[in-house]
C-alpha cells in the first residue's frame, strides 16, 4: 500500500465492480456500506454489535464532534476510532452537509435525494431533527467558508477549508473530506454552478493543507467531492476538475432527485480515476444502493438504517414496514422471515412494536440493529454476485420484491 490508503481493483460487470481499499486500521471488501456514528456512535448500536452485524468502517461527523466533545478530546484519546471502541478503519465528513443543513435548508423538509420536482419541496424527512433549534438560518456562506451559530448554545463559528482539515487531522480517521458545499436539491440551476466552482476551490485549499501536514499525509487519506447537483453537465464538469487534483478517493455528493440519480452518476464516473476508490455520501435507501453500485460506487454512507429504527420503521425484503401500526400487536412473526439478522433472532414483530409503542429503548435498538444488518448483507449479498457474475439477477430480484 502506497500512501495512507491504496486501493485494488478486483472484478467488474458492465459499470459495477469489486474491489478491496486498504487502510492502515484493515481493509475493506468493496463495494460497503458505511454506518454513521455521528457523534462517535451509531446510535443504539455498541460497536462490538457492528462487527458482528459484518460493518468493515465506521464515519464520523465533523460538525458535531468539533461541537461536542471537541477535536481535542478526540485527539487525546488516540483517535475517533479508540475514543469510541472501534478497531477497524474509521471515516470523517467535512461538515459540509451541515453547512447545507443549517443554511439553505434550514427549516425545510429538504434533503441531499428529492423525489422529483412535483415534490421538491415536501421530501419525506428532513436533516435529523435533533439538531435543529429556534434560530433561523444558522449558516451564512461565502467564498472563503462559512459563518454558524452552534446549535447547542447559538455560539458563532466558522469553518474554512483549512479548519475543517484542521479539524479532521485531530480527529484522525483513516479518511476523510474535503470542505465542500451541498447545495438544495431545489436550488437553480445557476446557484447549483456557482456551488460547484466555490466546492472545486475548497477542494483545492483542502488538499493544500492536508499535503503541508506531512504526518497526517502518512496517517490519512483525503477525498475530494463532486458536486453539481441534478445537472449532468455539471456532474461531468465538477468530476473532470476534481478527478484532476491529486486526491486518494472520490465522493460524490448531493444533491439530485432520485429520477437523476443514475444520470448524475454516468456523467461523473467516466471522469474519475478507476484506480481510487469512489464514495456515494448520505445514501442509504435498498434500491439507491443498489443504484450505486450498478453505476460503479463503491462505498455509501447514510443515517437512515438507525433513524427509521427509531422510529419505529424495519427494512424487510417485502419493503418496510412501521411496527407501531395497529396490525403488528399480535403479529408473532420475525421481523423478517426471508432476513434474520444476528442479534435480533429471538424477537417477534409483536414484541418490538409492543417495545416502541411503549417508549422502552430496547425497541429501538432491536429496529436499529435488524436495519443496519439488513443493508450490510444487501451489499455484502451485491459483492457476492458481482463476484459470481450474477449481479443483475440479484439487483432485479430484490428490486422486484421490495417495491412490489
Amino acid at each position: 500500500m502506497e500512501g495512507a490508503i491504496g486501493f485494488t481493483l478486483e472484478k467488474k460487470h458492465e459499470r459495477a465492480r469489486t474491489g478491496v481499499l486498504h487502510t492502515a486500521h484493515g481493509d475493506i471488501q468493496t463495494p460497503a456500506f458505511v454506518p454513521v456514528g455521528t457523534k462517535a456512535n451509531v446510535k443504539g448500536v455498541l460497536p462490538e454489535t457492528l462487527a458482528h452485524l459484518g460493518a468493515q468502517v465506521v464515519l464520523g461527523n465533523t460538525y458535531h464532534l468539533y461541537l461536542q466533545p471537541g477535536e481535542e478530546i478526540v485527539e487525546q484519546a488516540g483517535g475517533l476510532g479508540t475514543f469510541m471502541g472501534w478497531n477497524g478503519p474509521t471515516m470523517t465528513d467535512s461538515g459540509g452537509f451541515q453547512v447545507f443543513s443549517l443554511g439553505a435548508a434550514y427549516g425545510r423538509t429538504i434533503t441531499k435525494i428529492a423525489k422529483g420536482e412535483e415534490s421538491a419541496g415536501d421530501v419525506v424527512a428532513v436533516y435529523d431533527p435533533e439538531v435543529q433549534t429556534q434560530h433561523g438560518q444558522l449558516a451564512i456562506i461565502d467564498d472563503e467558508g462559512v459563518s454558524f451559530t452552534s446549535h447547542i448554545d447559538g455560539s458563532l463559528h466558522r469553518f474554512t477549508p483549512e479548519r475543517s482539515v484542521e479539524i479532521q487531522h485531530a480527529l484522525g480517521a483513516d479518511m476523510f473530506f474535503a470542505f465542500d458545499e451541498c447545495t438544495s436539491p431545489t436550488a437553480s440551476y445557476e446557484y447549483q454552478k456557482d456551488a460547484m466552482h466555490r466546492t472545486h476551490r475548497w477542494a483545492e485549499r483542502s488538499l493544500r493543507a492536508h499535503r503541508q501536514n506531512l504526518e497526517a499525509n502518512r496517517r490519512q487519506g483525503i477525498f475530494g467531492i463532486v458536486q453539481g447537483g441534478r445537472h449532468e453537465d455539471l456532474r461531468r464538469e465538477s468530476a473532470k476538475e476534481i478527478a484532476s487534483m491529486d486526491f486518494d478517493g472520490f465522493g460524490i455528493g448531493g444533491s439530485f432527485s432520485k429520477e437523476d440519480m443514475a444520470g448524475a452518476l454516468q456523467a461523473a464516473i467516466p471522469e474519475l480515476p478507476e484506480e481510487k476508490p469512489r464514495h456515494f455520501l448520505g445514501i442509504g435507501e435498498p434500491g439507491d444502493v443498489l443504484t450505486g453500485i450498478a453505476e460503479g460506487m463503491d462505498l455509501f454512507d447514510c443515517v437512515a438504517a438507525t433513524r427509521m429504527g427509531r422510529h419505529g420503521t424495519i427494512y424487510t425484503r417485502r419493503g418496510n414496514i412501521h411496527l407501531k401500526s395497529e396490525k403488528y400487536r399480535t403479529e408473532f412473526a420475525p421481523l423478517d422471515p426471508e432476513t434474520i439478522i444476528p442479534g435480533t433472532e429471538p424477537f417477534t414483530r409483536a414484541y418490538v412494536s409492543h417495545l416502541l409503542r411503549s417508549g422502552e429503548m430496547l425497541g429501538q435498538i432491536i429496529a436499529s440493529t435488524h436495519n443496519l444488518g439488513f443493508i450490510l448483507r444487501l451489499v455484502d449479498g451485491a459483492r457476492e454476485a458481482l463476484l459470481h457474475g450474477t449481479f443483475g439477477e440479484y439487483r432485479e430480484n430484490f428490486i422486484r420484491d421490495y417495491y412490489a
